[in-house]
């Protein structure tokens, strides 16, 4: 899991030169950088399911397992530096091919594990020991292992001849699953029925492990360790960055600590900003899935790009804090930061929104559309979205007042969320005396008329 948080490190600490303007580093430095990012990271939580739902399937380790397992959490953790090697050098094929290359070995020893967990039928799931398919579960099993793997070892491939090619077929790495579930609905509005091989063990096909989504609990179990790495990361920029030189301090601060760290003012500042933003995402994620019940394969997905998003809040530290006393920079800082938390929040908002659509299956009874919680929620899911993009538009608009205009919105958001139940509250009730008022009147024009004759309505 932390791993995919660590691949953020080679965007956020990314150099610019004072003199660079940052409008120039995103288009040169930055872009291609957080593309590849936001990639490698989709591939990576692709992989992380795939894991989950294995050990699913084998629920008892033997020695041998651990040992094939340790392999391949020790090339997942190498996956960082082959990262940084292709978000350095985008157009240099030797990234894409190692990273794939690790790709495909994870792969391999995951596909080791199914065959050995199957060659000792003791150590698998009580539902396929007992089962007489067990070797349709094994060519199933290693077909949805394995087709991750052989797209990354075309990417190694092609990597050589046409980069462009590569990153497409690593693409597919994530898009692959939801294309085959698409392809297989519109086959079987089609034609009406499902191959005859799905159909013959439709009583005892492994759906809950291998097709159905994750469970809500390990979506929230690994959303929480995202956020609470996300906020170390923060600390350690600081620890790292923001801790003076003792010999500068005695030669130019006359040895005054005190003097030398108030040089870091607005890093300090920006890393109580960044913090407070993480842990009130945070918040609302929390808030967000205590009314959920049953969390979809859609929602799953937004879930992991609003995860993903979060991952760059570290990037909008930095630029907030390097560039905060640079008049030519700090607009198009603030607008970065201000465009990652509005797509962070914005995709906790549609995992909202995709909830309501099934929302029978999906939310409790009381935060459901007409529940007494449901404006609440749709209220603190809109908040962040909306001011972050009203922050972006007023920093276009009053460009001087941009370092004022980020600050103010990160002083106001929180006081915002204490007093959002009581805005809520203020509104629904503005909102039902307003309704009862008009029907009042609606109710006495209709017994005035009734009170007239029929010749006085008639004129």
């Amino acid at each position: 899991m932390s791993i995919l948080l660590f691949q953020i490190l080679p965007v956020a600490h990314t150099k610019i030169h004072p003199d660079q303007k940052l409008g120039e580093s995103v288009q040169q430095l930055l872009l291609a950088k957080i593309a590849v990012y936001l990639m490698t990271f989709l591939i990576v939580t692709v992989a992380w399911a795939a894991h989950v739902r294995l050990f699913q399937v084998i629920e008892h380790i033997d020695d041998v397992l651990a040992l094939l397992n340790l392999a391949c959490m020790m090339i997942i953790t190498f996956l960082p530096y082959t990262f940084s090697l292709m978000a350095s050098f985008p157009g240099v094929p030797f990234g894409i091919f190692l990273f794939s290359v690790c790709a495909v070995v994870i792969g391999l020893i995951q596909a080791v594990i199914v065959a050995y967990g199957f060659y000792h039928p003791h150590l698998l799931n009580q539902q396929i020991q007992e089962s007489e398919n067990q070797n349709f579960y094994k060519r199933h099993i290693l077909k949805i292992i394995l087709r991750g793997p052989v797209l990354c070892f075309l990417a190694a491939i092609f990597s050589f001849f046409f980069i462009p090619l590569s990153y497409v077929l690593l693409g597919l790495v994530i898009v692959f699953p939801h294309l085959t579930r698409l392809i297989t609905w519109c086959k079987t509005k089609v034609l009406g029925q499902r191959g005859e091989e799905e159909e013959h063990h439709s009583l005892e096909t492994f759906t809950f492990y291998l097709s159905e989504p994750l469970s809500k609990e390990r979506v929230e179990a690994f959303s929480d360790g995202v956020y609470a790495i996300v906020a170390t990361l923060l600390i350690l920029d600081i620890c790292e960055d923001n801790v003076p030189d003792p010999g500068e301090v005695e030669e130019k601060f006359h040895g005054s600590l005190l003097e030398a760290l108030s040089e870091y003012g607005p890093n300090y500042l920006a890393y109580f900003g960044s913090f407070v933003t993480i842990g009130l995402l945070w918040f609302v994620h929390h808030s967000l899935f205590l009314y959920v019940t049953k969390a979809t394969r859609l929602m799953g997905l937004l879930n992991i790009l609003s995860l993903a998003f979060i991952g760059g809040l570290p990037l909008a530290y930095q630029l907030t804090s390097e560039f905060a006393e640079k008049s030519h920079n700090e607009i198009e800082a603030i607008q970065v930061s201000c465009v990652i938390t509005f797509f962070a929040s914005i995709f906790q908002f549609a995992i909202w929104t995709t909830a309501l659509l099934n929302e029978e299956e999906t939310l409790h009874a009381f935060a459901r559309y007409g529940g007494k919680e449901h404006a609440f929620m749709f209220a603190k899911l809109a908040l962040y979205p909306c001011v972050s993009l009203g922050a972006f538009f007023l920093t276009c608009l009053l460009s001087e007042f941009s370092t004022a205009i980020f600050h103010l919105m990160q002083i106001v958001i929180p006081f915002a969320f204490l007093a959002l139940r009581i805005f809520v509250r203020i509104s629904l009730t503005a909102i039902k005396s307003v309704m009862s008022l008009s029907r009042h009147k609606v109710v006495l024009l209709e017994e005035e008329e009734a009170c007239l004759s029929p010749n006085e309505t008639v004129s």
